[in-house]
Order: structure tokens, then sequence, then C-alpha cells
């Protein structure tokens, strides 16, 4: 193996993933500041956005994890110049996110008296429900937004996410701030405040992408002169097999790190703020990771549509190391800052609540540790995720992820998160154990299979 050979793809790649990095950073950030911001009011507020959240992050991950099937559709059509399938595959990813959107939607707002029954704290609980009421409705923009990003991606026109994710990030940070706090002479809403900036910042995200895409020569024919109710019933199946897979793949990774805001919850309000706190800076690693798979399913995509499978295989190769390097230097910076960064979430000069907030730092900064050493098997398991998905291989990964995480990461969780055994340090150990199964397995997979591709045309 001569390293040169992946290591010049390094450039192109962080050219193509730069953009869907910055943007998802970009998101994630907002939700870091709004963190920031919602711990000013107390453990409590914290809690209940993180619950909030936890029912909000299952329905995007069906919706986010649906919208993917665009980009490698798309990709393989823009490689093989077919731009009849790249814009049939555009207009019906978008009929069945709108559609998505608005379902989740509904299901997310009639779940609310589960909290009730998932022997959350009452004052958690009881903030959630406004808060939780706006924000699904949230949903709809953002899975709408999904469809435009997939296939802007698919396009290679990575960037343009980006800017509509900046520009509703700024949005979303100026409302935040005024109606949580009841700035310029706007009401203090609390929480509330928050959700609400969420759902006006989506709208903005919609319109804007949509602008960008309609103005540039190579996306303006497939984003414009829509028939939005013409469709074909072929390409919604294929759409349909690509995408519930993904859908559930997303939703099984997830639905873990939820079932672990939940199994906080049982130990108390301060572990459930401080798992936030974790998952919080988690996320923004995570999203450097995802950038790559992004870029890993473009790329696969395009190799696929021209049949060169050695190519294929080696820009793959290609990505997963760059992913591997950065997930070594996040892992050091968790581990060497973990006492210090969930500082920056709680007010130690409120003195009411300096004995909550000293406990959520201290267990948050032991859940740091954990986040360290599965910042690997992360982004190797999530790039993998993507270079499997421009093959349009997804259902076998599917059967991967949901053993990985709900065969052997849960049972860990929930044996070792319960508070005469390790509590929150449990819960995330059972992460970890679910990330790297599910790392090892998808290598595995997309191993064979690109090998069996390579054999097919020798």
């Amino acid at each position: 193996m001569v390293l040169s050979n992946y290591t010049k793809e390094f450039k192109y790649n962080w050219k193509l993933s730069a953009p869907v990095m910055l943007g998802m950073l970009g998101h994630t950030f907002v939700q870091f500041i709004d963190n920031v911001m919602v711990g000013q009011l107390g453990t409590a507020e914290l809690a209940a956005v993180s619950l909030g959240n936890s029912f909000m992050f299952i329905a995007m991950s069906l919706g986010i994890g649906f919208s993917t099937a665009i980009t490698p559709l798309v990709a393989e059509a823009d490689a093989a110049k077919h731009f009849s399938k790249g814009k049939s595959a555009f207009k019906h990813g978008l009929f069945l996110c709108t559609v998505l959107g608005v379902s989740l939607f509904l299901l997310v707002f009639f779940a609310k008296p589960l909290m009730y029954l998932m022997k959350q704290p009452l004052e958690v609980v009881e903030l959630a429900i406004p808060y939780l009421n706006l924000v699904a409705v949230s949903l709809i923009p953002l899975i709408v937004f999904q469809a435009f990003k997939q296939f802007s991606d698919g396009l290679s026109m990575t960037r343009y996410p980006m800017y509509a994710t900046i520009l509703a990030n700024v949005v979303n940070v100026f409302l935040n701030y005024v109606l949580i706090f009841g700035k310029f002479g706007f009401p203090e809403l609390g929480i509330v405040g928050a959700a609400y900036g969420t759902l006006a910042s989506r709208v903005v995200m919609v319109a804007y992408i949509w602008w960008l895409l309609k103005g540039k020569e190579k996306s303006k024919a497939y984003v414009t002169n829509i028939k939005f109710f013409s469709l074909n019933k072929l390409m919604l199946k294929k759409l349909m097999n690509l995408g519930a897979p993904s859908a559930m793949q997303m939703f099984f990774e997830v639905a873990i790190f939820t079932a672990a805001i939940w199994l906080s919850g049982l130990l108390g309000k301060n572990p459930q703020a401080a798992n936030q706190i974790a998952l919080n800076l988690s996320s923004m690693t995570f999203m450097v990771a995802m950038g790559l798979s992004v870029t890993s399913m473009i790329r696969v995509g395009n190799q696929k549509g021209l049949k060169n499978y050695l190519e294929l295989r080696r820009i793959a190769f290609s990505i997963f190391l760059l992913g591997t390097i950065f997930a070594v230097f996040f892992a050091i910076v968790f581990f060497a800052f973990h006492k210090h960064l969930p500082k920056m979430y709680v007010d130690f000069n409120d003195l009411e609540n300096l004995a909550d907030n000293t406990e959520v730092v201290s267990i948050a900064s032991k859940l740091l540790i954990a986040a360290a050493f599965f910042q690997i098997s992360d982004s190797i398991q999530v790039v993998m995720l993507g270079a499997l998905r421009g093959l349009q291989d997804v259902k076998i990964p599917t059967i991967m992820t949901f053993v990985s995480y709900w065969i052997i990461g849960f049972p860990i969780s929930f044996f070792l998160g319960k508070e005469e055994a390790y509590g929150s340090f449990g819960i995330w150990l059972g992460l970890l154990a679910g990330l790297t199964t599910a790392a090892i397995l998808l290598y595995v997979r997309f191993n064979y299979l690109t090998k069996k591709l390579i054999l097919s045309i020798n």
C-alpha cells in the first residue's frame, strides 16, 4: 500500500466535505448556543430542552435518513450526464420528504403524553411540552430543506446548503437571545423563545436554499418548473427502497443516544443535564464525520455511475483515512479538556443553583472521557455508511446497525447505567460498545462488496 495514493485525495475530499461540515457544525453550534442560553435559566430548563429534543432527534433521524436516498441517485445521474433521471430523483425525493415532514410533525405532536409515562422528573416534563409544541412544527421546513440539501450534495454543490444553514443560524441565535431573555422590547419567553427561534430559522433556511439553487446555471433547471404531483411509481419505489432502510439506519443510531437521554432522566435532572452537555459537544465532532460521510456518498456514487470500481475503493479508503485522523485529534481534545469544556454550559455565579451546577459539570466531565474513546468508532461507522449508501447498499447495513446498537449497545447501557452500577458513565460505555461494533461490521461489508465489484469486471 502506497500512502500517497490515498493522501493525494485529501484536498478534493476536503473541498467537498468542508462546506457540509461547516453547515452541520453551524447547526450544532446553534444548539450549543441554545444550550448555553437555556442553561442560564437553570438545570431543569436545560433538562427540559434535552427531553423535548429527544423526541425531535428521533423524528429528524427518520426524515434526514430518508432524504439521503436522493444524493446517490443524483450523483450517479450527474456523472452519467442523465439530466432527466437526476431531476426525477429530486422531484420525487422532494415530494416524499414533504409528506414525511408533515407526518413526523403529527407523530411528535400527538406523542407528547408519552413524557408522563417515561418516569421523567415532572418539573422537566411540564417545561418540555410547550417547547415541543413549537419545535415539532419546524420538522416540516427542516425535512423539506433536507431534500434540497441532499440534491445539492448529489450535484457536488455542497457550498449552498452551508450558506443557507449559516443564514438560518444567524437568525436563530438572534431570535433566541431576544425571545429567551426578553431583549429589545420582546417578551421574555424562556425556553419557548428558543422554540420560536428554531421554527423561524428553518423556514428561512428552506426559502434561501431554493433561491440560491434557482440562481445557479447547473441547478436552475432542476428546481424550477417542477410538476409536483406528476409522479412515477417506479422512481417513488426506488427512493422508498433506498430511503426507508437509510432512515432506519439513522433512527437506530439516534434512538440509542435518545435512550441515553431517557436513561439519564431516570437518574435525575442533573445526570440528564450532564448528558445533554456531553451529547452536544460530541455532536459537534460528529458533524465533521458526517461531512466526510456525504463526500463518501457523492464520490462513491459518481464512480459507481462510471463503473470504475478500483477508483471507487481507493477514493473511499482515502476518505476513511482522513476521517480517522480527525477522530484521533478530537479524542485527544476531549480527553485533555474533559474537566473544562462542561463549565461553558453553566453559571457558577448562580449561588442558588451552585450545588446542582457543580454536580452537572462533574458528571459531564466523566462522560467526555467515554466520548473521547468513541470518536474513532463513530467516525469510521458513519463514513462507512456514507460509502455503502453511495453503492446503494442499504438493507444489510440496516440490520448491522440494529444489531450493533440495540442487541449489543443498549443492554450494556441499561445494565451498567443503573445508579447502583456506573450511572451515567455506564450508559455511555454502552454507546461506545454499540458504535465500535457498527464500525467493524460496516467495514467488513464495504470491503466485501468492493472486492466483489472489482472481481466482476476482471
